[in-house]
């Protein structure tokens, strides 16, 4: 065993940001992200696509540096590991970046044809897009950024637009009439998962609704009196002895302002115990009362809808509006509507009391409202009644749910599966279109008669239509639609797909027939069923389907969930096996980051103080399965500190003639503490690679931590100092290497710099080394020997420390009746005992009678005399006066938190920092306890 002659000493002090730029270019460069192993076993993920317009957020951080963990894990055990990367084309927030920078010019997207303003787009993202690529590659990010996608590019657009064909053609793509969530400031539907709810406070108001026969009145209650111009029905329920009567009768109401006569119906969901229990119904504007309605027979087709696109009043299809109305704004129309019905006498006040009994008439009842807001616009969200385009998604959901349920899809941590399953079996139809001009277009077409045909290119949908004239659908998909298709259209779906030959062609001619487009459809659908097959030796074929998603649980159901549908309905697998779902990074009190709060951490800010690496650290550090990471500017400038301590202990070995080892098998070792160093290695391994296995990010950074600041630089350095023979050296070499392994997932550019000081070996770079294979094992007897010699070390350290003795007080041990295996370990190591313990010597026989210092060590209580050393009565006396201020004020803090009101009504870091001061305090009163112990 030998070891090669450093290549360049080390700098004297650790500067991250000197070797981040430098190291990553090389990487890049060199094409080290993706090396040539086509013999190797394959390892892929693809990483969520950040929005083309986003910047690197906190978020970003915690996620991309997990899945980097993950890769370069795998990376380094010798996979031919694959890291998919690609910005999303993000519809809505892409087209708004580029119509505020029009606004600022005065001018506007309507001034310009739909062809030339996604001309100004592309343009937009060829200047200023992709700047979250840039700081992905601060980070330390190893993604192939040869194979970068984006969700716009022609092949990622051709896949699209066959799976919408196809999702048709199988029937699981319909156009229907619905409620959408609508937003009126961008004039576009928008899903539930992109719609906010916040608290709001407004007014609840009573009405009366008089019945058609003149015999009196019905009273309903509403939070929003506009859309009583739009009211169907009011419904009661069935089971309300107040109205079986005019239930039987099936009597009618005039609704006020308009005069439209309108139904009361029986619906469960009018619930007796809240106000009168009769809710007024506006099918076109509510999503419950879209379902009573058509529980009472309302087809969509003829419910009425009072709003247009910027949620003005229009008039509806009675034509019952009055004109005064027409074009107001709908908070606008609120206003009027509460007036009118005030004047009108319609209105049923609330009424108040003071303490002294009297009473005050409002308008309307206060009310905390939970408001629909826009994620995007930023106004408040209105349910509208429109055509879109909708998947099948509750058919879709089927197989997914199946496959998590089998282990084909292993969800971690396993908790997230309820959650999983309760939405998946609940789902409601997916609307994917969206009314905007930026994204993929909906591959639909339609004749004059409203038919319409559904194909890849406009020949083919007028191959379908025959003679008739086409035009084509506005709309475009949702970003999530194309981007479900994200682990297999990146890896060349559908171009590396062998299908079904026998699939039905487009042919030329007359628009087919009814019957004939549905034979074609059931006809492809049967083609897609059938299992398809990658082309063989295609990347589609060799990372399909992924390895491990790393998502954070709040996409969930954005994109995982519909990933898993897509994966799985068009290749027939699932699209990762595992399914790893971290939590949030929220402020240091655990308060959601948001600017309005002003308690956002910028990741790029810690990067420029802290490094690339010591960020990382901290999130994979502090990545605790099902918990929520929070943020803590000081815990990452400790592993910055950490890194300077590896730093500073690479350079000591370099010091010391210790340079790189050149093998990856253990060096033969004689000494116990060169045999226990090898072993805590085989040890640290064992365990990472268990963290690793199971996710625990956690565990896994914590044990490299541990080994390396403890085992190795506390402890073994001191061991070895002064005694660097050639074993040590080689063994010394040996273990930095391992270390630099080991570590280099989670702090990939101190460990590249070191590795490459260590030794010249610039055609071996570390990111593509060899995992550690120690071919060794632990050696029972060296391990107890050096855990009791660091136990005596340590201890007698640590009761110096608590009874004020100097650290460097030199003192005399006695151990009588020692066992064989400790006369041994103390004969062996007299000079280790001497320079690190400060202990003269230590004698096999009883000590002296007097005050005495008791230090245990494996099997062995060592006594060690005190008289002279110190003095004992102020030594006490100290240790008692802070023993009693500690258990006093512990006392103190255990009263406040065991006081209900403190806990339920103070601030939650004053009741967290409470928590804290008592542990401290506890503590420290049982570690003076202990020292007094100590004295006699």
């Amino acid at each position: 065993m030998t070891e090669t002659a450093p290549e360049t000493a080390l700098d004297k002090t650790f500067d991250p940001a000197q070797i981040e730029a430098k190291w990553y270019a090389r990487w890049e460069q060199d094409g080290l992200f993706r090396p040539e192993r086509p013999d190797a076993q394959p390892f892929t993920i693809v990483n969520p696509p950040p929005n083309v317009t986003g910047s690197l957020h906190i978020g970003h951080a915690l996620d991309n540096t997990l899945q980097d963990v993950v890769i370069r894990y795998e990376r380094l055990r010798g996979k031919d590991a694959l890291w998919v990367v690609g910005t999303d084309h993000a519809g809505i927030a892409t087209q708004m970046v580029v119509e505020r920078q029009l606004e600022a010019r005065q001018d506007k997207r309507t001034n310009y044809t739909r062809e030339q303003f996604v001309d100004k787009v592309w343009e937009w993202k060829h200047e200023s897009g992709g700047t979250i690529t840039g700081q992905l590659r601060r980070l330390g990010c190893s993604m192939d950024w040869s194979r970068e996608q984006f969700t716009m590019d022609p092949h990622f657009t051709k896949a699209v637009v066959k799976v919408f064909v196809d999702l048709y053609n199988e029937g699981l793509i319909y156009r229907d009439k619905r409620l959408v969530n609508w937003d009126p400031r961008l004039k576009t539907a928008i899903s539930d998962l992109e719609v906010e709810t916040r608290e709001v406070q407004g007014s609840f108001w009573h009405f009366r609704y008089p019945l058609s026969d003149g015999s009196g009145y019905i009273t309903v209650a509403t939070t929003r009196p506009e859309t009583m111009l739009a009211d169907m029905a009011v419904a009661v329920n069935p089971e309300d002895a107040r109205y079986k009567a005019l239930l039987a009768r099936k009597a009618t109401v005039i609704l006020p302002i308009t005069g439209r006569e309108i139904p009361i119906v029986a619906d469960e969901h009018a619930d007796p115990e809240l106000g009168s229990g009769a809710v007024k119904i506006t099918p076109g504007h509510d999503f419950n009362d879209f379902e009573v309605g058509k529980r009472a027979g309302f087809k969509p087709a003829d419910m009425l809808n009072m709003l247009d696109a910027e949620a003005h009043v229009c008039q509806t299809a009675d034509g019952l509006i009055p004109e005064k109305y027409l074009g107001l704004d709908r908070f606008e129309a609120r206003e009027m509507i509460v007036d009118e019905m005030k004047e009108l006498g319609f209105l049923i006040p609330h009424v108040t009391r003071d303490k002294e009994g009297h009473e005050f008439a409002h308008d309307a009842e206060p009310r905390t409202i939970q408001t629909p807001y826009g994620d995007r616009g930023g106004v408040v969200i209105e349910p509208w009644l429109t055509d879109q385009w909708y998947v099948d998604a509750a058919k879709l959901a089927g197989p997914p749910m199946e496959a998590v349920r089998s282990g084909a899809i292993e969800i971690v941590p396993k908790t997230w599966e309820k959650t999983f399953f309760n939405w998946m079996e609940n789902i409601q139809p997916w609307c994917v279109s969206r009314q905007l001009w930026w994204g993929h277009r909906i591959p639909a077409w339609y004749a004059e008669d409203g038919e319409v045909f559904v194909a890849e290119t406009e020949e083919q949908a007028q191959a379908l239509a025959g003679n008739k004239s086409l035009t084509r659908d506005e709309d475009v998909l949702d970003t999530w639609f194309s981007s479900a298709l994200w682990p297999f259209a990146t890896l060349g779906w559908p171009d590396n797909v062998i299908e079904n030959p026998a699939q039905p062609e487009l042919v030329e001619g007359p628009s087919p027939s009814a019957e004939r487009a549905s034979t074609l459809r059931q006809a492809q659908g049967s083609a897609r069923a059938e299992k398809v097959k990658a082309v063989p030796g295609s990347l589609l074929d060799r990372h399909y389907p992924n390895d491990l998603l790393v998502s954070g649980f709040d996409i969930l159901f954005f994109w995982d969930a519909r990933m898993a549908m897509q994966g799985i309905h068009f290749m027939k697998e699932v699209p990762w096996k595992r399914l790893y779902l971290h939590g949030l990074v929220r402020a240091a009190d655990g308060a959601k980051m948001s600017k309005s709060k002003g308690n956002v951490v910028d990741p790029l800010g810690l990067i420029d103080q802290y490094g690339a690496d010591a960020l990382r650290f901290f999130m994979a550090a502090m990545e605790s399965q099902g918990r929520d990471v929070k943020m803590d500017e000081k815990r990452v400038e400790g592993y910055r500190n950490f890194a300077t301590k590896l730093w500073n202990a690479a350079r000591f070995c370099q010091s010391n003639g210790i340079g790189a080892s050149t093998s990856v098998a253990a060096p033969a070792a004689t000494s116990a503490v060169n045999k226990w160093i090898i072993g805590e290695v085989v040890e640290c391994q064992a365990e990472l690679d268990k963290a690793m296995a199971d996710l625990r990010f956690d565990a896994a950074a914590n044990t490299v931590y541990h080994f390396v600041w403890d085992q190795f630089c506390d402890w073994y350095i001191e061991l070895v100092k002064g005694n660097f023979d050639a074993e040590t050296k080689a063994v010394a070499g040996w273990v930095l290497d391992q270390i630099l392994v080991m570590l280099h997932p989670f702090m990939p550019f101190v460990t590249e710099e070191l590795w490459s000081k260590m030794g010249d070996r610039a055609d071996y770079p570390l990111i593509t080394a060899k995992w550690p294979e120690p071919g060794a094992s632990v050696d029972a007897g060296a391990k107890a020997e050096v855990e009791w010699l660091i136990a005596l070390v340590g201890n007698l350290r640590g009761a110096k420390a608590e009874l004020g003795i100097a650290p460097g007080a030199r003192l005399t041990a006695y151990l009588a009746d020692p066992s064989d295996t400790t006369r041994a370990i103390v004969e062996r190591n007299g000079a280790v005992v001497d320079r690190l313990a400060r202990l003269d010597a230590i004698h096999f026989e009883a000590a002296p009678a007097g005050p005495m210092l008791q230090i245990g060590a494996g099997d062995a209580m060592l006594a060690i005399p005190l008289e002279g050393v110190i003095d004992i009565a102020a030594e006490k006396a100290r240790l008692e006066k802070a023993l009693a201020a500690s258990q006093k004020e512990a006392k103190s803090l255990e009263g406040r938190l065991s006081n209900p009101k403190f806990v339920e009504k103070a601030k939650p870091e004053a009741v967290e920092k409470a928590r804290a001061d008592h542990a401290h305090h506890a503590a420290e009163a049982e570690r003076l306890a202990a020292a007094l112990k100590r004295l006699g």
